[in-house]
């Protein structure tokens, strides 16, 4: 099986220790089960999150020496200002230290209590953004979306004729804008079509509704269009993304994405009024307008890094990665989301361990299995996440998907690093009778996987 080598040579690296099972038992047990409370350098292979755990190239090195830190009107604002409008085409610029930042001013300013937020999924922290401002967010993504193993080449996509049923139902007024998050990371990393982008905003431009896209996988996303959609084999991927936000009236981004930075972020808009709106807070929250809470280095690092993101041959080798893993796994009978998605791959945890219902969190035993048994730092994208009590009943909604998320971060891991989280899963899988379910002992009222603790269930 082959996919295409590196587009780059390794010039810096990094030990990594392997630790003993012993150890990791302890660790995992001192950690309440929650593998966010785990000492990095107890980690083996990494795949927590592709967030902000790029490897930079020797250009954005090279950047970082060139960081103008004035306080205010860096040169290395300009530049990455030049570059967003560039690649984005919006007409206002406000950086950020990273993504949920973008979205707390965006919601801030243009969502009030009662309001709704569709999307195609949120993911996590943009919906305790929204839910922060009193506002209710909505998940509106197609019928295959939600179904782990129906191939369809963009399962991101909202589903246009339930969102419009939806703003007539709640009224327009209710519904200040709307998203889309492209790749759409709670379901399997998963692309949306141009066209349906298309779709979206001619609905949307009807009721007046703003459309603000996710963008924090927006390079993977538009090379899934070159390969998928008809009409555009032969754009580039920055021609593409250039059309997907000309249908947009703004974007949040969180560059730790792609970015290929390790901080950093920012909310674009042609709303001049949001804009303003915006900077304002940002002043109180983050930093000066041109600064936005980072350094004039990571500004310089940033830009730079949105510009090699669109190169083609690093995109072939990024998205050819992840379909490597994702196919070691499914030749093996390993449950996981087809198609595989552009940033990680997202194994199917209530397939995995049956034995296991919701309530006992098999997404988060399946996590703290492949840690425990193999080094491996995997994330849960399921019960621990998204479950919630019914306001009226008590009762505990269960998302629909229960994913472990097998995140790879961007020019980090060789192939056979790959090799060995495939052969350690399907090893896993055959024992998968052994992992027991989990139940919480502490949990925060927001946000509560990032911290919560837990025990083993029997």
């Amino acid at each position: 099986m082959l996919f295409p080598a590196e587009p780059f040579k390794i010039k810096v690296v990094e030990p990594i220790r392997k630790t003993t099972r012993e150890e990791r038992d302890r660790l995992i047990r001192q950690a309440g089960y929650n593998v966010f409370n785990l000492p990095a350098e107890s980690i083996y292979i990494d795949l927590l999150t592709d967030s902000g755990t790029s490897a930079m190239s020797d250009n954005q090195w090279a950047g970082l020496m060139l960081g103008d830190e004035s306080y205010a009107g860096s040169r290395n604002y300009y530049h990455f200002e030049q570059t967003v409008r560039e690649i984005f085409g919006f007409r206002h610029v406000i950086p950020t230290h990273q993504g949920r930042m973008a979205e707390n001013l965006l919601f801030s300013v243009a969502v009030k209590p009662g309001d709704y937020v569709p999307n195609n999924i949120h993911f996590d922290t943009t919906r305790a953004n929204v839910e922060h401002k009193g506002g209710i967010a909505v998940d509106l993504v197609i019928d295959e979306g939600r179904d782990p193993y129906v191939e369809h080449p963009f399962k991101g996509n909202i589903d246009v004729q339930k969102l419009e049923r939806f703003i007539e139902e709640v009224g327009p007024e209710r519904v200040p804008l709307a998203m889309l998050t492209v790749t759409n990371n709670s379901g399997g990393g998963q692309p949306v079509s141009m066209e349906n982008v298309r779709q979206t905003k001619r609905l949307l431009e009807r009721y007046g509704i703003p459309l603000i896209i996710d963008a924090c996988r927006f390079a993977e996303n538009c090379y899934f269009i070159k390969e998928r959609e008809p009409g555009y084999e032969r754009k580039t991927v920055a021609e593409i993304a250039r059309e997907l936000f000309g249908y947009a009236d703004g974007c949040t981004m969180s560059a730790k994405k792609d970015g290929l930075v390790n901080i950093g972020g920012f909310l674009a808009l042609n709303n001049e009024e949001w804009a303003e709106k915006a900077t304002q807070l940002l002043i109180l929250v983050e930093g000066f307008p041109t600064y936005g809470g980072l350094a004039g280095r990571d500004l310089e690092a940033m830009a730079r890094g949105l510009r090699e993101v669109l190169d083609e041959d690093y995109l072939r080798f990024r998205i050819g990665q992840v379909r490597y893993l994702g196919q070691l796994l499914l030749e093996a009978g390993i449950p996981i989301v087809r198609p595989v998605g552009g940033h990680a791959v997202y194994i199917d945890a209530k397939a995995f361990l049956p034995h296991i219902p919701q309530a006992q969190f098999p997404g988060q035993a399946l996590v703290v299995a492949l840690y425990r048994e193999y080094g491996i730092r995997a994330v849960e994208i399921g019960s621990l996440m998204f479950a919630r009590r019914d306001p009226k009943t008590g009762q505990t909604i269960y998302p629909e998907l229960e994913l472990v998320r097998l995140a790879i971060p961007r020019r980090v891991y060789t192939t056979m690093h790959m090799n060995y989280v495939a052969e350690s899963i399907i090893d896993l899988y055959r024992r998968r009778d052994q992992v027991r379910g989990l139940r919480i002992v502490y949990e925060a009222p927001v946000l509560r996987h990032f911290t919560a603790r837990l025990e083993e269930v029997g």
